[in-house]
């Protein structure tokens, strides 16, 4: 990694939003002697009731109800939270008063003194950080797996225990913010429209993907998906070294059916997929990238074997939940885009019942008109969205509508018939009727199996 921008004592650091990175960043410039302050634009009263320990137990300065220059000006550099547009008024007010304002891989990741991997891209990316996280353990070594998943990087440079190498999952928006981030591996595994609400188009939204690669060298390596057309086509400008994966001809990393092929020079190595729980379309596509990306490493063949073996996906990734009357339920609740939908819709066989609908990101929802008229039996949506979805798809498929998730599942009951699956594939964000994508997955998978129960406790009853 390259060299790094110090916290140092009396430095005074200013952190807009307080969320989990924001407060691990708090914490982190805390602990290196600066004097921090934090604007947060949650209303006042509930942020100082939603705030409250936190900022008891690190007595820091703060402002909330939106985020102001006089507050903000102070400080010599600013940590932005990926929440908060980089066109932010204030950002820019800040930036003409020559005070930098950087996201957490800016500050963070260069005081990383380990090889560093970092995967965007618009779908995939938890699964290809985790995998590579579990076949690196497998290997014997130490790992640190985080970034936009799991524990902030701020928080893991607090820690005693140091890993071997770091895996970092990383956003868009995170990569607007990065600085001079350059990773030792960067793994691009696709780019179909998301966020268009924030990047206006997919053009900006992909040059925001692209950024990852921004500063790697010659001596670096990018793993880029040779089936995914958005991506070739911006590459050739990119200064590292070129590792494709793919079913296309070409692939330094070439999928066959449940096998990758790797072959350098002369020699090749073969990895095998069967009886996995990567072992579809999607999984081996995912494998390979996580394939190139630990060979990189130095993992050896037989490793990185027993990781795609030893590996269990993350939640709300097409998780089976269960089957009734012979309808099995898949709780995808991570798809928040069209694109993730239409891969899941295509990993399919038989017909979908398929529940969508959330908040809005700014998606075009007639793209799922192909993927649906050929896989689904019928469409119920839910949620902010449900309309806009319905007006997209209308003529192509037979759509209904559902207050609730607990409607929906039980409707979808009604509709599906055996050998179907019912797919909870939103294609929008979560936070109009939940939580989380992880909360939305929850309460869909609790809705499924109280049905299960039911049904269990009626044939019960009759035996």
């Amino acid at each position: 990694m390259q060299a790094h921008k110090t916290i140092h004592k009396g430095m005074c650091v200013a952190v807009m939003g307080l969320g989990i990175t924001g407060q691990a960043a708090v914490r982190f410039c805390l602990d290196c002697g600066a004097d921090v302050r934090v604007s947060d634009s949650r209303d006042p009263e509930r942020f100082e009731r939603e705030a409250a320990d936190f900022l008891r137990e690190n007595s820091v300065l703060w402002e909330a109800g939106g985020h102001t220059f006089d507050f903000l000006r102070l400080a010599d550099l600013v940590i932005i939270s990926p929440g908060i547009p980089e066109e932010h008024e204030v950002v820019s007010q800040l930036r003409e008063s020559g005070i930098e304002v950087v996201g957490e891989l800016a500050v963070a990741a260069p005081l990383l003194d380990m090889p560093v991997v970092a995967v965007t891209g618009t779908n995939g990316k938890t699964t290809v950080t985790s995998l590579i996280g579990e076949i690196c353990k497998t290997a014997g070594k130490k790992v640190f797996v985080g970034g936009n998943i799991g524990t902030p990087l701020f928080d893991y440079l607090r820690q005693e225990k140091k890993a071997d190498v770091a895996i970092l999952e990383v956003s868009s928006f995170q990569l607007m913010m990065a600085g001079g981030f350059a990773p030792d591996v960067s793994v691009l595994l696709n780019i179909t429209p998301d966020h268009i609400d924030r990047h206006k188009n997919l053009d900006g939204y992909a040059a925001a993907k692209m950024l990852i690669f921004s500063n790697q060298t010659a001596e670096h390596v990018a793993v880029v998906c040779n089936d995914d057309p958005e991506c070739m086509k911006r590459i050739e400008s990119v200064k590292p070294e070129v590792q494709t994966f793919g079913k296309r001809p070409g692939s330094l990393a070439k999928i066959e059916g449940l096998r990758v092929t790797v072959t350098r020079n002369s020699s090749q190595s073969t990895y095998d997929f069967s009886g996995t729980s990567l072992a579809t379309s999607i999984g081996v596509l995912n494998g390979a990238a996580a394939i190139l990306a630990c060979e990189r490493l130095g993992i050896t063949q037989e490793n990185i074997q027993r990781g795609i073996t030893a590996f269990q996906p993350p939640p709300h990734r097409m998780q089976v939940v269960g089957d009734l009357d012979g309808v099995t339920y898949i709780n995808d609740s991570k798809a928040t885009n069209t694109g993730a939908v239409i891969a899941a819709l295509e990993h399919l066989n038989g017909k979908t019942v398929l529940i969508a609908g959330g908040r809005d990101k700014g998606e075009d929802y007639s793209l799922l008109t192909g993927a649906v008229g050929a896989k689904a039996r019928e469409v119920i949506v839910i949620g902010e969205a449900a309309e806009a979805i319905r007006q997209s798809l209308e003529g192509s498929i037979a759509v209904k509508s559902a207050d609730s998730m607990q409607a929906a599942v039980r409707l979808a009951k009604s509709i599906a018939q055996p050998g179907d699956t019912v797919l909870l594939s939103p294609a929008c964000a979560s936070f109009d009727m939940f939580k989380s994508y992880g909360h939305r997955g929850e309460v869909f998978t609790s809705a499924v199996k109280e049905m299960i129960a039911e049904n269990e406790s009626l044939i019960q009853g009759q035996g």
